[in-house]
Formats: C-alpha cells, structure tokens, sequence
C-alpha cells in the first residue's frame, strides 16, 4: 500500500473541510508548496491536491498552486475538483500533473470519461467516488463538492464507466463522506467490498485516518494506496512513522 499526502486547497491556502462541509474549514497557516515540498522530502513520491473551490465552482482557480507543486522534482501529482469538461482535463496536464481525477461528471456523463480514459489512457485518471452509506449499507455517491446527493450505488457508477471504456479504468479513490475530516477511523468494510467488488482496480482509500494502526488495517485489506490529510497536518500521523508505506504507485 502507497501512503499519498493529500493537499485541500480553497482561496489558495492549506484547509480540511469536516464531512465534506465548506461551512467547516479549518485554515492551516503553511503554504501549499511548502507543504508539498515537506511531504517530498520526508519521503512522499505522491500527493493528491484537492481543488476546493473548483469542485464547488466548477473552474480551477486553484491551478497556478497545483502547477507549483506539479514542477516539484521527485512527486506524482493527481488532483481533482472542477473537472467537468475535456479544456479541463488538458489545463492539468498541461500544468504538469499526472493524473486527473474525476469525480461529479464521472458520475453524472460516464460516457464522456470513458471518452477521455480512451483518449489518454487509464492511468492518466483515477475515478473519485465520494460515497454516503445508506440505512442498507450500500454506499451512494455524491458529487458537486458533496453537495448533491444520488441514488446511484458506488458499484453501478463504476460500472458505468468502465462498460463504455475500450481502454480499462485503473485507478479508483473511495471517499467515505462521514469518515473525511474527523479523524474516526478508516471504514474499513468499505474497502474490503472494494476489494472483493471490483479487484480489477487499483483502490485509494481516503477518509478517517488516525494512526499508524489505521494504515496497517486498510494495508490488509489489499488497497493500492491511502490518502491521508488532516492526520499528517496535525501531527497525529508522521511520514516518518508510515516509511514502510512510502513507495511509488
């Protein structure tokens, strides 16, 4: 399992928002290349950068930090928010990044990803599914920055998708939304159905990460990488401590 330090980003500083709330944002006073800088130099090969204000404003305002930290030597940058259209998806790979993630039109235009991944190749994406559970456990997704939320299972969207790819999807980030932020622990039967539902994907948990014990939980499950924020930023979690983990994806 791959460790990827994740870097939220909204009106251009360092913040976590609580169970996907923009009404709970808690500002961090470091930079965001400086952050990222750190986080390569303790040992991180990937980070993951969130584009807040993209997600609930759909442009990327936040592009000229995200190409910064894309320039930075040594780091697999992915990042998402505010991807809705392909000017989108080229503006980040034009910036520098490697991946783009994709998440409300992924679930809302499948075909159009699917498109995309075709065009570019499945590595160059990584599906972002931000998921409820519902009174039955299923796991429905929600998109627009969590704002909305759908009726569609995390198992029919991604099957959505990857039922109109010629190419094969390879990467997939499963957000547990009452987990994010608060620091409770990783859903960790989530994960596991991941795992037994979809073992063709690479998997990216995200999502409650309190310790080090967390990570070797989820490591067993089997998931390809565990992105972890609010933890790193608040010194409950070092990279130093997760150096087992730090490898590239």
């Amino acid at each position: 399992m791959n460790i990827i330090p994740a870097i939220d980003l909204l009106d251009g500083r360092c913040v976590r928002l609580l169970h996907g709330d923009y009404d709970k944002v808690t500002y961090y006073d470091i930079d965001p290349w400086e952050l990222a800088q750190r986080y390569r130099d303790q040992g991180a090969q990937n980070i993951h950068i969130v584009d807040l204000d993209g997600a609930r404003e759909g442009a990327g305002a936040n592009l000229a930090t995200i190409e910064s930290i894309a320039a930075i030597d040594g780091l697999l940058v992915q990042t998402g928010g505010g991807v809705r259209v392909e000017a989108d998806v080229t503006r980040r790979f034009d910036a520098g990044v490697d991946r783009v993630v994709t998440g409300s039109v992924a679930v809302n235009q499948p075909e159009q990803v699917a498109s995309w991944i075709d065009q570019y190749g499945g590595e160059r994406f990584t599906l972002a599914m931000d998921v409820r559970l519902d009174d039955a456990g299923v796991p429905l997704v929600a998109t627009h920055g969590w704002q909305q939320q759908t009726d569609i299972s995390l198992w029919d969207a991604v099957s959505a998708i990857d039922s109109q790819c010629s190419s094969s999807v390879v990467h997939l980030l499963c957000t547990d939304i009452s987990r994010d932020g608060a620091m409770t622990g990783p859903n960790v039967e989530l994960y596991k159905q991941c795992m037994e539902k979809l073992p063709q994907l690479k998997v990216q948990s995200s999502g409650g990460v309190r310790d080090l014990s967390d990570a070797e939980t989820l490591a067993a499950t089997g998931v390809d990488g565990m992105i972890t924020g609010k933890a790193l930023l608040e010194n409950k979690l070092t990279l130093e401590e997760l150096q087992p983990f730090l490898q590239n994806a």
